[in-house]
C-alpha cells in the first residue's frame, strides 16, 4: 500500500463501515432506479455491492420511496446483503423522516443539502428537524452542500459582504462561491451538534463540476475541520469525461491525504450498467495503493506488431472473469485481491511484464512463432498453443489454480495465511 499521509478526521460508523482516518478510503455509490419499485432497487443495490460499492445511496423523495426503503432494507438481509443504505433528501426530507419512522430506523445514514432542505424559509427549522430524527435513530448524517443548490441567502450575504469591501480587496465571485461552501457546510455541522449529533457521527462534502474547484474548495474544507470527508466531482459526465475527470480531481485530493469516502459520479447510457462507476472508483484507490479490490490485469495497448485482436479478447475476458469471480473469491480466499495478471501481445515486452506478474500469458504478435508462454511468480510454467476459446480456457485453468493453491482459504488464521502465499 501507498505512503500517502492522510488528514487526521473522525471516525464515523455507518451501519458497521467505518470512515475516517482511521479506515481505509471507503467506495460508495447511488442507485437510479425509482426507490418506489423494491424489487428493481434491490437488484440494483446488490449488484453494486457485489461490484465493490461499500455504501449505497438511494434517493428517497416521496412517500411511496420512504414506505419501499425498510422493505428494500429487508430483502436485502434476506439475501445475506449487508451494504448500508443511505438515504438522499431534498426539500421535503424533514416531513418523510417524521412520517414514516420505518423509513428513519432502516436507513443506515441520512444524506441533508443544507442549500434546499430549508428553501424558502428564513431559519434553519427543516434541517433541526432532519438532525432531531438522526439523533433519535443515533443516526449519522452526511452534510451534503452542492454549488447548484447553495444556499442563496448566504450567498448574497457574502458577495454583498465583498462589495463593500474596498475595490483592491475585493475578490471574484468564484472564489466568494467556494468559500460560501465551506462556510455553509461548517455553519450546518454547527448546527447539528448543538442540536445533538456527535462529531463522530457527522459527514461533509463539498461538490463542484469543475476540477480546480473541486480541489480548491476540499484543501479549504480539509484546512478548517476534522470531520470525515465525502469526495466527489458532481455532474462528471458520461463515459470517458467523467472518469477522467473524476481521476483528476479526486486523485489529487487523495494523494495529498484527502478524503475518507469517494464516488465517481458517472452519466450511465440509456440502459448502461451502473457499475462502471464503482469499478472505475475501485480502480482510482488502487492506481493510488490506497487499497486492493481485485487482482489486476496489465495488458499492453497494441501496436502494428499486434495486427490480430486475440490479446485483447482474451485481456476483456480475463477482467470479465475477475469481475465475475471476485465476489466468491472474496469470500474464500485471503489477499486474492492483490493477485497481478499480464496479458501480453508481443515479444517486445511480453515476457518482461509477464515475468513480473502472478501471472502472465504472452501472446505471439504478428509474424511470431505461435506459441504462447505462460509464467508464473517470474519463472516459465507452461507454453499454450490452440485457438483463442482454448487460449481463454487454459490461462482461466492456470488462475483458478493459482488463487486455490497461493492463498489460503478465509477461515485459516493470519498465520496460516501469511505463510501459505508466495
Amino acid at each position: 500500500m501507498a505512503s500517502i499521509q492522510r488528514r487526521k478526521a473522525v471516525t464515523v460508523t455507518i451501519g458497521g463501515v467505518r470512515v475516517g482516518s482511521d479506515a481505509p478510503v471507503v467506495v460508495q455509490s447511488m442507485t437510479n432506479t425509482d426507490t418506489a419499485d423494491v424489487s428493481s432497487t434491490v437488484q440494483q443495490v446488490a449488484a453494486l455491492a457485489k461490484a465493490g460499492s461499500e455504501l449505497v445511496r438511494v434517493t428517497v423523495n416521496n412517500d411511496a420511496a420512504a414506505k419501499g426503503v425498510p422493505h428494500i432494507v429487508e430483502q436485502l438481509n434476506k439475501q445475506g446483503i449487508n451494504v448500508p443504505i443511505i438515504g438522499d433528501f431534498h426539500y421535503n426530507g424533514h416531513q418523510l423522516l417524521k412520517k414514516y419512522p420505518d423509513c428513519a430506523k432502516a436507513l443506515a445514514k441520512y444524506r441533508i443539502n443544507p442549500g434546499n432542505v430549508s428553501i424558502g424559509k428564513k431559519d434553519d427549522d427543516n434541517f433541526r428537524t432532519m438532525v432531531e430524527v438522526a439523533v433519535e435513530n443515533q443516526k449519522p448524517v452526511r452534510i451534503g452542500v452542492n454549488w447548484g443548490s447553495l444556499d442563496q441567502q448566504l450567498l448574497t450575504r457574502m458577495m454583498d459582504e465583498n462589495t463593500r469591501r474596498p475595490e483592491a480587496e475585493q475578490r471574484d465571485a468564484r472564489d466568494i462561491t467556494m468559500d460560501a461552501m465551506v462556510v455553509s457546510a461548517l455553519r450546518s455541522a454547527e448546527i447539528a451538534e448543538k442540536v445533538g449529533l456527535r462529531r463522530d457521527q457527522i459527514i461533509l462534502s463539498a461538490k463542484v463540476s469543475g476540477v480546480q474547484d473541486l480541489i480548491d474548495v476540499y484543501r479549504a474544507l480539509a484546512a478548517r475541520c476534522n470531520y470525515p470527508l465525502h469526495l466527489g466531482l458532481t455532474e462528471a459526465g458520461m463515459g470517458t469525461k467523467g472518469t477522467v475527470w473524476s481521476a483528476a480531481a479526486i486523485g489529487i485530493l487523495l494523494q495529498e491525504g484527502i478524503g475518507d469516502t469517494i464516488r465517481i459520479s458517472l452519466t450511465p447510457r440509456p440502459g448502461g450498467d451502473r457499475r462502471e462507476e464503482v469499478y472505475a472508483a475501485c480502480e482510482l484507490l488502487q492506481a493510488l495503493g490506497l487499497r486492493a479490490f481485485a487482482p489486476s490485469v496489465t495488458a499492453c495497448p497494441g501496436c502494428g506488431r499486434t495486427t490480430s485482436t486475440t490479446f485483447q479478447e482474451l485481456a476483456e475476458r480475463i477482467q470479465d472473469y475477475i469481475r465475475d469471480s471476485m465476489p466468491q473469491w472474496k469470500q474464500q480466499y485471503e489477499g486474492v485481491e492483490e493477485m497481478t495478471l499480464a496479458v501480453m501481445g508481443c515479444i517486445v515486452n511480453g515476457p518482461g511484464e509477464s515475468k513480473a506478474a502472478n501471472i502472465g500469458i504472452s501472446l505471439p504478435g504478428t509474424g511470431e512463432e505461435p506459441s504462447c508462454p505462460v509464467y508464473i511468480d517470474g519463472q516459465k510454467f507452461v507454453t499454450l498453443h490452440g485457438n483463442y476459446d482454448e487460449l481463454s480456457a487454459a490461462f482461466r485453468k492456470l488462475v483458478d489454480d493459482y488463487i486455490q493453491t497461493k492463498y489460503a482459504p478465509r477461515s485459516a488464521t493470519p498465520a496460516t495465511a501469511s505463510t501459505s502465499r508466495s
